[in-house]
């Protein structure tokens, strides 16, 4: 099969395509940024914003991994942000579809339940978080991701293309990880906003391949996280120091994480595996 990758470059597409040509896919990279990985088969350097760009790139393509977007949300013009963000992935997803691509694989973020950037202090409205969770986004960056996720349904609708959105907490291996780890553990309250959920970035590759080949139908949105927290505290410590008074639906025993994976094994046949404990 041959992919298109947007957003190749990046900390999360650089994995993606290493996954997928591991595995045998022939990748077509795009990003602002050259592509420098021997495995990609073709790539395309722009922006996703220009239609030519875009179609160039879908040339051959039978599905997509589109995670092409500005991936925080310091900036500030956050009206540019959100333009942008919704802009690329309305191109990508219309242009995919307009093409006959029947799989659009897309990175969401569990930004999109609004928690994470909120301009002020919010809690979840109970735990462990699912994608059902009600939306409480007031941050331009979170509502792009919604805006994200509702083109995506339109696609399916209007094109037919079976769709994922893979809602993904910080995400990050190695030197990344280490250094976001040392700060949760310096300070566990600057993770209450989001969670304290994490996800190796490998791991958020092999979803992505999932999610690719997994025989399904229509358009998903499934929360992706890591087993345990980010947190050298227990869970029930976290919940009771930083969350008093949510609702809790599970046990949480150990460090177990506060972020619901139980649909990403369900319908892409994957759950996350790997832990910073050992």
């Amino acid at each position: 099969m041959r992919v298109l990758v947007t957003g190749a470059a990046g900390h999360i597409g650089r994995y993606v395509c290493r996954e997928l040509a591991d595995h045998g896919f022939r990748v077509t990279a795009t990003d602002r940024e050259p592509v420098d990985d021997p495995r990609v088969d073709r790539t395309h350097t722009g922006d996703l914003r220009d239609r030519e760009l875009v179609r160039a790139a879908l040339d051959g393509a039978e599905a997509v991994v589109h995670l092409g977007a500005i991936p925080h949300p310091v900036t500030d013009d956050p009206s540019r942000l959100f333009a942008d963000n919704c802009l690329t992935a309305h191109r990508v997803l219309e242009e995919a579809g307009q093409a006959g691509i029947g799989r659009v694989v897309a990175a969401s973020s569990l930004s999109a339940v609004g928690l994470a950037w909120a301009p002020r202090l919010l809690a979840p409205r109970y735990l462990p978080l699912d994608a059902e969770h009600p939306d409480l986004v007031e941050d331009a960056y979170g509502l792009s991701k919604l805006v994200l996720e509702e083109i995506a349904r339109t696609a399916h609708r209007r094109w037919g293309t079976d769709t994922v959105c893979l809602r993904l907490p910080f995400t990050g291996t190695e030197t990344r990880l280490k250094t976001h780890l040392a700060q949760i553990a310096a300070d566990p309250g600057r993770g209450r906003s989001g969670l304290w959920a994490w996800l190796d970035t490998r791991d958020a590759a092999e979803a992505v391949r999932h999610a690719l080949t997994v025989p399904l139908h229509g358009s998903h949105v499934v929360t992706v996280a890591a087993p345990d927290t980010s947190a050298p505290l227990p869970t029930e410590e976290l919940l009771d120091r930083f969350l008093p008074g949510v609702p809790v639906l599970d046990a949480f025993a150990g460090h177990a994480s506060l972020v619901d994976s139980t649909a990403c094994a369900r319908l892409l046949g994957f759950r996350p595996r790997r832990t910073w404990r050992r």
